[in-house]
């Protein structure tokens, strides 16, 4: 996803009210000083906030803004001496002796359902194509091309295009519409001249109508669409 307006942010302990956190000053100080370093290393601009830390280690946060400026935490990155301490972990190093691991808890998105939702606020429910759950609604203008239309819907889902059919008793516009407001990326409708050409008419979300194309055409532009998406990372 495109969270163009990300911060990196330093949670660390704060001094003044150590009561909260459990370990030594001594595992502080390096699980901090671990922290600072890695992002000087990586030439990673981050802020620090005291007193955000959790109360075994000190976090990188990950913070993004959604499309109307809220600030979320997402991912997180925490390195703790503390609870391998706590818990007597020991692992047999290469000198054959034993060691104390240092413990790293990750999160690259937070947990799903935070991700998820402001993934949702952020798009405003308008998934780019690559990952909206369906990509293409096939819209016969009535019952007789519903088979039409669910051959159309076979094809593509050959080349792994999600698209369903719309095989609802209603008006072409009223389907239109519909789907629109679901925010489907591509709306296809069949009648009669496209079921003689084996073609689809396109209308694609806040463009409109795109023309007629052979189901194959229209399939490999959709594809080149995604993996261009992807590809940009």
């Amino acid at each position: 996803m495109d969270f163009p307006a990300f911060e990196a942010q330093i949670s660390l302990r704060d001094p003044n009210n150590k009561e909260k956190y459990i370990g030594s000053d001594e595992n502080w100080e390096k699980a901090e000083r671990a922290i600072v370093e890695a992002c000087e290393e990586k030439g990673l601009n981050a802020r620090v906030e005291l007193g955000e830390a959790a109360f075994y280690g000190p976090k990188l946060d990950f913070m993004v803004k959604d499309a109307i400026g809220r600030r979320w935490q997402l991912g997180t990155i925490q390195v703790d001496y503390n609870l391998p301490e706590r818990f007597g972990l020991e692992y047999t190093g290469s000198d054959n002796q034993k060691h104390r691991p240092i413990m790293i808890h990750r999160a690259p998105f937070g947990s799903m359902e935070r991700f998820v939702a402001v993934l949702i606020e952020h798009t405003g429910g308008k998934f780019p194509l690559w990952l909206t759950p369906d990509q293409v609604v096939i819209m016969p203008i009535s019952e007789k091309f519903n088979d039409y239309a669910n051959q159309v819907a076979k094809e593509l889902a050959e080349k792994d295009i999600r698209a369903f059919v719309d095989d609802r008793n209603e008006k072409i516009g009223r389907k239109i519409r519909d789907n629109e407001l679901k925010r489907i990326p591509y709306l296809l409708v069949v009648g009669e001249k496209e079921a003689e050409n084996g073609e689809v008419s396109v209308r694609k979300q806040g463009e409109g109508d795109k023309g007629m194309m052979k189901i194959a055409t229209f399939a490999a532009e959709l594809t080149a669409e995604v993996e261009k998406m992807i590809n940009q990372w």
